[in-house]
């Protein structure tokens, strides 16, 4: 008998993104270098709720923090949010081809906590996220997927499977993986806002300067 999959009351119980009412960062156009030299290299963060900023003034938020994170380490970048609260892996799917612009360099994806939270199908999450990666390897993006962990107090057998979706998917098509998001941040309650579930700025930072060297890798890959 397949183990059942958990429950909604499981699942608020441990550190997941709140499908708040959606929010789409509005992506900054490129701009010119001075005089002519080559202008910032784009970074674009397709996500839920962390990449969207819930909670957070913009220059607070994941895309901001990442972008100063880069910098630190001599990076020359523009990082834009295209996060939706709430959204799903089939969201993301749904979207990817106008969040995502044509001059992107890397693509991060971080989606895949919604689907944990309503207890979708690895299945589906695994399909949703190969769809995206193989239309943004399709137009010539670099990809970096980031995944999310799935406490094994939800079951077992359901957190293994979705675990071990995002290694899976990487590995099929090749492309950088980021284990897990909130790596440091979740369960800590100096690092999350009130409601236990969204990074604060502190955490942003953390996720940020734990992100960037991964990004900037993926980054120089492509020159």
């Amino acid at each position: 008998m397949a183990e059942p999959r958990p429950s909604r009351r499981a699942l608020f119980a441990v550190p997941l993104f709140l499908a708040a009412g959606p929010v789409l960062a509005q992506p900054a156009p490129r701009q010119p270098g001075p005089r002519g030299a080559p202008g910032p290299r784009i970074v674009t963060l397709l996500g839920d709720s962390i990449t969207a900023g819930y909670g957070l003034p913009a220059q607070a938020a994941l895309p901001a923090q990442l972008q100063a994170a880069l910098a630190r380490l001599g990076a020359n970048v523009l990082v834009r949010g295209a996060g939706v609260s709430g959204d799903t892996t089939a969201g993301g799917l749904a979207r990817v081809d106008f969040s995502v612009r044509k001059d992107t360099d890397v693509a991060v994806v971080a989606l895949g906590a919604n689907d944990l939270l309503q207890g979708l199908d690895p299945r589906r999450t695994r399909a949703n996220l190969d769809g995206i990666v193989r239309k943004l390897k399709g137009r010539g993006f670099g990809v970096v997927l980031v995944g999310i962990d799935a406490p094994a107090q939800i079951g077992g057998g359901y957190a293994r499977d979705f675990n071990a979706v995002f290694p899976a998917v990487a590995r099929a098509h090749g492309v950088t993986l980021y284990p897990n998001l909130l790596d440091g941040v979740a369960r800590r309650p100096a690092l999350n806002q009130a409601d236990g579930i969204h990074p604060n700025a502190r955490g942003a930072a953390i996720i940020a300067a734990r992100l960037a060297p991964v990004v900037a890798k993926a980054l120089a890959a492509r020159r």
